[in-house]
């Protein structure tokens, strides 16, 4: 009887050690071996690099402050810290940042504070979205362009050359990615 559970103990762990194998190893590696041929520069982790060097990865938005650069939404910007809030719509804390940040906006760009975009206004719910609006792109035009010495019809162009479309043309919305925008407002003062 011993003989017979030693038997079948052991068939046991050889199917356990090749499943180890197939399961934890091999399928990995093969499944890695092809998004990264399928989808070279989006199984890195869609890493955004300039001159050789990475920057960051268009997934995950950063916080880029001052005049030299378009500013993303309202946001934590900590990986390690993800999350929207959890003040609601009928939040008084929240309509008043909200309001600070009108007004903010507003005064930064020179603009009445009725024509700030609510991406402008408000986080997304990770906090760490890396899009904001064309309409928020475009608010942020002039002072950029101002503060780099740029003409604003230049940046402007930067900023059409940016939008990325609907998912399937129908999905989601117009959007801009912000590090993406940056980078290349960075190359163009190279020029």
């Amino acid at each position: 009887m011993f003989a017979g559970v030693a038997r079948q103990a052991a068939a046991g762990l050889r199917v356990l050690l090749l499943m180890t194998v197939v399961c934890g190893l091999l399928y990995p590696l093969l499944i890695w071996g092809i998004a990264r041929t399928a989808f070279p520069g989006r199984a890195d982790g869609s890493l955004l690099r300039v001159d050789g060097r990475v920057v960051g990865s268009s997934l995950i938005g950063q916080e880029f402050t001052g005049p030299l650069w378009f500013h993303p939404r309202p946001g934590a910007y900590d990986p390690l810290a993800t999350g929207g809030s959890d003040l609601g719509p009928d939040s008084g804390r929240l309509l008043a940042e909200v309001r600070l940040r009108r007004t903010a906006v507003a005064r930064t760009e020179g603009v009445p504070a009725d024509s700030v975009p609510p991406d402008a206004l408000t986080s997304s719910a990770s906090g760490l979205d890396p899009h904001i609006s064309p309409a928020y792109a475009h608010l942020q035009v002039t002072r950029v362009a101002r503060a780099r010495g740029l003409d604003a019809e230049r940046v402007r162009e930067l900023v059409d050359a940016h939008v990325t479309g609907r998912a399937l043309g129908f999905l989601g919305q117009e959007r801009v990615n912000v590090l993406e925008l940056n980078a290349a407002l960075a190359a163009a003062r190279a020029e």
